[in-house]
C-alpha cells in the first residue's frame, strides 16, 4: 500500500509540475478520484512526452514503446498488472473506476502519429486529430468521475475536443517550428494565408479574421460540452469538470485581448483569472442545485 501511495504521490507530482491549470481544478474531487485522475493524467503526459520530447532517439524506438504502452492497456483489460511498478497507479485506476480502454489506446494511435511532420489540409483533419488526442481523454475521465453513461459521449467528446482546439490556437508557433501545421491549410487560404504564415508570425488583418473564426469554432465546442456537467455527482466532479471547461476556455479571451498575436508569448489564464473563474463556477453550481431542489 505504501509503494502504491508513493506512486500516487508521484502521481500528483508530475500533474501539478506540467498541468497547473488541470492540478487546480482537480483540487475540489474526492480523494479517491483526485488520485484517478493524477494517474490518468500521468499516464497520458507520459504518451505525449514520448513523442513530443524524444529528442534524437529514432522514430522507430518511440513507435515501440507507444507499442508497449499500448499492450500494458489491452493486458489491463484481462487484469493483468503491469511488471514496471511506475504503472501501479495508473492500473489501480483503470481497474477500480472501470475507465474504458479503447479511448487510451486511440490516444496513443493519436499522439504517436506526431512523429512525422503534420500538414493538415481540411477542417475535418483537424478535428479528427483534437478527437484523437484530446476527446478520447474525455471519453476516459467520465466513468472515473461517475458521469452517467446516457448522452455523455457526444458532450464528453465535445469538450474534449474543444480543450484541444484551444492548445493548437496557443501553440501555433511553437508548433509550426517543429512541422505540425494543425490550421488547416484550406481555412487559411479563404484568408489569403498559408502554412508559410505560421512561421512567419505576422499579425494582420487577414490573420486576425482567420483567427476570430477558430476562437468562435472553439467555443461552441465547449458550448456543445455544457450538455456534460449536469452528467458528474455534485460531489466535486461537477465544480471540477466546470473549472476545466473554464478555465481552458479562459485562454480564448486572453488570445482575443492580445489582438490575436499568439506568436510572440504564451497566452494563458492569471492567478486572478483563475480565481475569478473559480468563485464563478462555484456559484454557478450553487445555483443549479438550488434550481434542481426547487424543481426549477
Amino acid at each position: 500500500m505504501k509503494t502504491l501511495d508513493a506512486g500516487y504521490a508521484a502521481c500528483e507530482a508530475v500533474t501539478r509540475d506540467k498541468a497547473k491549470s488541470f492540478h487546480f481544478a482537480s483540487a475540489f474531487l474526492p480523494a479517491a478520484k483526485r488520485r484517478g485522475v493524477y494517474a490518468l493524467y500521468d499516464f497520458c503526459r507520459h504518451v505525449d512526452d514520448l513523442v513530443d520530447e524524444r529528442g534524437s532517439r529514432p522514430v522507430s524506438a518511440v513507435h515501440a514503446d507507444l507499442a508497449v504502452l499500448a499492450a500494458m492497456v489491452r493486458g489491463l483489460e484481462a487484469g493483468k498488472v503491469p511488471a514496471d511498478p511506475r504503472w501501479a497507479p495508473f492500473a489501480d485506476t483503470i481497474l477500480r473506476h472501470e475507465v474504458p480502454i479503447g479511448p487510451l489506446l486511440e490516444l496513443i494511435d493519436g499522439v504517436g502519429g506526431d512523429l512525422e511532420p503534420r500538414a493538415f489540409q481540411e477542417t475535418e483533419e483537424l478535428l479528427r486529430y483534437c478527437h484523437q488526442v484530446a476527446g478520447v481523454v474525455g471519453l476516459a475521465l467520465g466513468p472515473l468521475l461517475g458521469a452517467r453513461k446516457t448522452g455523455f459521449e457526444e458532450a464528453g467528446a465535445a469538450l474534449g475536443a474543444a480543450m484541444q482546439l484551444t492548445n493548437v490556437l496557443r501553440d501555433v508557433a511553437p508548433d509550426a517550428a517543429i512541422g505540425r501545421f494543425y490550421l488547416p491549410a484550406a481555412e487559411l487560404a479563404v484568408h489569403g494565408l498559408g502554412h508559410p504564415d505560421l512561421l512567419t508570425g505576422r499579425v494582420d488583418d487577414r490573420w486576425r479574421a482567420f483567427m476570430k473564426g477558430q476562437v468562435a469554432r472553439a467555443r461552441s465546442y465547449y458550448a456543445a460540452g455544457d450538455a456534460v456537467i449536469p452528467l458528474f455527482p455534485d460531489d466535486g466532479s461537477q465544480l471540477t469538470v466546470r473549472l476545466m471547461q473554464r478555465t481552458y476556455g479562459g485562454i480564448l479571451g486572453a488570445i482575443e485581448r492580445r489582438g490575436y498575436d499568439v506568436f510572440h508569448g504564451r497566452c494563458h489564464v492569471t492567478a486572478a483569472g483563475k480565481a475569478r473563474i473559480l468563485a464563478g463556477a462555484w456559484l454557478a453550481g450553487r445555483a443549479t442545485s438550488v434550481a434542481r431542489l426547487s424543481g426549477g
